[in-house]
């Protein structure tokens, strides 16, 4: 006991800074307040309400406190739970711990007592040093609950002083709760402690515990049998009206088959009623209770007003912070609700994107181009009804304040939008006839043995993107023309856009039945809680600022993300640019839409051409546009007086700003591209071919250009009908990504009989390894 301890003072102190905000004291115990108040009575709905619980009641099964070998405890699991418990008491929060483990704590010390006696007896006897092998008597569980008690609160105790919290056990028995007066002496004590500050650390008293009666179990409302520490845990969250029950276990939540199973899929959210829906396994491989006892403890908890999440506490990588990522509404374990939504959930609507996607790519071309027309037709044609729901969405925004000028300039649509969008939608129907299924290689392996190579749809799409309702009908139509399902999430910003464009898309699909095929993710959902289901999603497509890109590329766990996270556009003005084409270049690319990722960040210019009319009048033309300066260092250097200098020279502005710096060559233009770029759009202008053709071969970007601006880097200005994005990754899609991008590759292999051994040195069969001419493609 006295080295678990000590294993617990030297856990590290984290969390100390939060003791420093808002503190007020009682009998000394110093705690953080913090507004967190809920009228109790009805459970949470959401799991996003999840972060407003104030009283939370954490259980702790015996799988995830104790070792694998049932004997001992797990100390490294155990201190961290305590690190999240602690957090949130410091965050004015009133928590309560149910745990197990007495009895495995007491197996160790038993255990270890016996082996001890057994040595000295038989050395005694036996005059050797050298023991034989004792055999271990079977331990009786009140015994080792007796013994393990007070070393499991010492435990606690010694782990909860890391954070200057104090702890207090309480024992309790089913007695406690039928008893009245008992009752209203259990209810008083725990307000007491936690008005203190305290936390409370409860434990069914195993040591005089009967053993549970059958049949005894859940009689309603007001009667729970406490068997277990899962019924325990229930009837602590109702007496005590908790706002939250977290249960950590050994699997990852709810499952509809036994988990470990073929097809077992986990459930998010659990109603009151869906038990006929769920096969339960058996239970856990220590403790009382199995997955079913937990469920009827959270319906029974459930039903009395308290919300409820059945979570894995054991697994390395999320049991250091699944406390916390429950309270803050992560997509963690499964979550009881009592309010069904009223659509289908995520899950479904990844499995229905699938579907449809598959039935989509079977579509025959001509029917996926009259898909792609028709939406087109309802654009134009719907086009008051469009404007209308926009309207709303730039009314609120404005009225909100929420969005920045660039960002309301992405969620106006207007007729002439809607009018490009019709035009962008007929050239990907035009270009789409042989993408699905297009033969890119044939090889005849061996005689009657041929190969071929025939482009596929990626799978299912995950596009999220912000502020920009027209990226929807663009998208869909790339997703259509490739085969591929496909899920939408918006910001809130645009949501009635969002709504009505994927109405109309819904209703061009229903022209082949393939209505499912694309849908908006309307559900309360976080991004990062999306970019989780690996097994629904093959590609994530971000669309939107650099920040929402980093998000997802570090939340995306097994899927593939494609796009960029910044725009750092580039160009540079070489000595022997053209006067013409300079200003016209540099206000096109900077001022006709400055927050378009495309858009010029930072101007390189010759350092020959400093103190020219041509400087000059690249000053003159910035200045009349508006456009603040930012001197880079090298340029500050030769200026007497400089505009601001530049505080980062990787700096995305998506604003009428730009940063100027100077260098001494093409080749110094190249390396600052490199050194400072995003690997995005990146231009030359210059008279000079060969200098021109130095930087387009020597630029390491997606997209570099000669005497044309940075905005041609764009799905539609290439003749792509629209893009998903533009991506800078260096696999796949690179630059502006149509119809192409979102396609892959499967192999065909059509044989007669074939089997390897035919092929050994032996064997009759020789590889032939032809290749075959390929079919014509379809131009028209």
């Amino acid at each position: 006991l006295c080295s678990l301890i000590c294993c617990a003072d030297n856990l590290p102190r984290h969390n100390q800074r939060l003791r420093n905000e808002s503190i007020r004291c009682w009998s000394n115990i110093p705690f953080i307040t913090m507004p967190l108040s809920r009228a109790h009575g009805k459970s949470f709905a959401h799991r996003s309400e999840l972060k407003h619980a104030k009283r939370i009641v954490v259980k702790l099964g015996s799988a995830v406190v104790t070792r694998g070998d049932e004997c001992g405890l797990a100390l490294g699991r155990l201190a961290s739970i305590v690190e999240q418990v602690s957090m949130l008491q410091n965050q004015g929060r009133e928590m309560m711990i149910v745990t197990s483990g007495a009895v495995a704590f007491g197996k160790q010390r038993l255990r270890h007592e016996i082996l001890l006696s057994q040595s000295v007896r038989q050395a005694l006897h036996s005059g050797q040093n050298q023991l034989k092998d004792m055999a271990i008597p079977v331990l009786e569980a009140r015994a080792c609950a007796a013994a393990g008690q007070s070393g499991l609160m010492a435990l606690y105790e010694a782990m909860f002083t890391q954070y200057s919290i104090c702890a207090a056990q309480i024992l309790v028995t089913n007695l406690d709760f039928h008893d009245e007066q008992k009752r209203r002496n259990l209810n008083g004590t725990l307000h007491e402690l936690l008005r203190m500050n305290i936390v409370p650390i409860i434990n069914t008293n195993d040591a005089v515990v009967p053993p549970p009666e059958p049949n005894s179990d859940l009689q309603g409302v007001n009667v729970i049998s406490v068997k277990d520490n899962d019924s325990l845990a229930a009837r602590l969250a109702v007496e005590m009206k908790t706002d939250l029950l977290i249960v950590l276990s050994d699997v990852e939540g709810l499952f509809d088959s036994p988990p470990g199973s073929d097809d077992a899929k986990l459930i998010d959210i659990f109603y009151p009623g869906d038990q006929q829906s769920v096969t339960f396994g058996t239970k856990s491989r220590v403790g009382m209770g199995g997955m079913e006892a937990k469920v009827k403890a959270a319906l029974w908890a459930l039903q009395g007003g308290t919300s409820v999440v059945i979570a894995n506490g054991t697994h390395p990588k999320i049991s250091g912070h699944v406390i916390t990522d429950i309270v803050e509404g992560k997509k963690v374990g499964t979550f009881f609700s009592e309010v069904k939504p009223a659509g289908p959930t995520v899950e479904q609507q990844g499995e229905m994107a699938r579907a449809g996607g598959r039935t989509l790519a079977a579509l025959q071309p001509e029917q996926r181009a009259e898909i792609i027309y028709r939406l087109a037709d309802l654009l134009t044609d719907q086009r008051e009804e469009i404007l209308l729901a926009n309207k709303k969405d730039l009314e609120e925004a404005e009225n909100k304040g929420r969005l920045a000028v660039p960002l309301l300039k992405r969620l106006s649509l207007s007729t002439s939008k809607l009018n490009s969008l019709a035009i962008g939608l007929r050239q990907i129907a035009a270009s789409s006839q042989d993408s699905v299924g297009r033969v890119i290689r044939r090889t005849r392996i061996a005689k009657d043995l041929d190969l071929e190579q025939v482009t596929v749809p990626i799978g299912v799409l995950l596009v999220i993107f912000e502020s920009r309702p027209d990226c929807l009908p663009q998208v869909s139509a790339l997703a259509v023309a490739s085969g591929n399902g496909l899920l939408l999430k918006g910001g809130k910003e645009a949501a009635h856009s969002n709504q009505i464009l994927h109405h109309l898309t819904q209703e061009a699909l229903s022209v082949h039945g393939v209505k499912d095929a694309v849908q908006l993710v309307n559900t309360r959902e976080e991004v990062e809680d999306l970019c989780r289901l690996d097994k629904l999603i093959d590609l994530i497509i971000p669309r939107g600022s650099s920040q929402l890109v980093r998000n997802i590329q570090k939340s995306a766990k097994g899927i593939p993300v494609m796009g960029h996270s910044e725009g750092i556009c580039h160009v540079y003005v070489d000595t022997d640019a053209s006067v013409e084409k300079v200003t016209r270049i540099i206000r096109d690319s900077k001022c006709e839409y400055p927050a378009a990722c495309n858009a010029l960040e930072t101007l390189l210019i010759h350092r020959d051409l400093l103190r020219t009319p041509l400087f000059d009048q690249i000053i003159d033309m910035l200045r009349v546009e508006q456009v603040k300066i930012h001197a880079g260092p090298k340029f500050a250097s030769y200026l007497t007086f400089s505009p601001s200098e530049v505080k980062s020279l990787r700096t995305e502005y998506g604003d009428l700003e730009c940063c100027i710096e100077v260098v001494d060559s093409v080749q110094e233009a190249v390396d600052h591209i490199h050194k400072y770029g995003s690997s995005h759009t990146d231009v030359i202008i210059t008279e000079n071919e060969k200098t021109a053709e130095f930087f387009l071969q020597h630029v390491d970007s997606a997209c570099v250009f000669w005497n044309a601006s940075t905005r041609f880097s764009d799905g539609y200005r290439f003749g792509l009908g629209a893009e998903v994005g533009i991506s800078t990754s260096r696999i796949h899609a690179r630059g502006p990504v149509g119809i192409e991008g979102l396609l892959t590759t499967k192999w065909l292999l059509r044989g007669n009989n074939h089997v390897v051994s035919d092929f050994s040195e032996h064997g009759s069969m020789k590889y032939l390894h032809e290749s075959l001419p390929l079919p014509q493609r379809n131009t028209n």
